[in-house]
């Protein structure tokens, strides 16, 4: 190939990947055609991107950026999953897809330049919560006190509301309230 061409490819990875912080690698080899296409049918209906990768090409175009960590998994024919979503969603949705057709290998992950290595790199990338979900826990953690507070400060006058509510039923059932001292 020459190097116009090359430099052609690199420049296109770089604007095909700008902006991408995290996506998986994964070797299709084994996958046949009807295997292939159900895939790439799935993940584009999900907004996931699969592109079959030049090794040598993609490290020279991820050099010095986010998916820079991929460089170790680039050997062999790779492809390259990736979503505007979060990667842990994609890594979801390959483990799953993984699990279906056993030909697919997940071969290494990479989020915010973290490598995760190999098939259980990217099952425990899997398992971790999305930007919104850990968004989410970090809210409820923050509000959970607040929600004490209220409860505590609430709590003394529904206990007072109780006592009210059971007297008012006694003395409309025509029965005496005797005097507490």
């Amino acid at each position: 190939m020459s190097k116009p061409v090359k430099d052609m490819i690199i420049a296109e990875y770089r604007k095909r990947f700008d902006g991408v912080t995290g996506a998986v690698v994964v070797e299709i080899r084994g996958l046949d055609a009807a295997a292939n296409n159900r895939m790439r049918n799935r993940f584009r209906a999900g907004g996931v991107r699969v592109t079959v990768l030049k090794n040598d090409l993609a490290r020279q175009a991820f050099a010095g950026g986010p998916l820079a960590s991929l460089d170790p998994a680039l050997a062999g024919p790779n492809a390259l999953v990736y979503s505007d979503r979060s990667v842990v969603d994609v890594a979801r949705e390959l483990v799953k897809f993984a699990t279906e057709v056993k030909e697919m290998e997940l071969k290494a992950a990479c989020l915010d330049g973290i490598f995760f290595a190999g098939k259980d790199g990217v099952e425990r990338l899997s398992k971790f919560p999305t930007r919104e979900e850990a968004q989410a826990k970090v809210v409820t953690l923050v509000l959970s006190p607040a929600r004490k507070v209220v409860g505590c400060v609430v709590s003394p006058g529904s206990r007072i509301l109780g006592v009210v509510k059971a007297l008012e039923k006694k003395l409309e059932q025509g029965e005496t309230v005797a005097r507490i001292s």
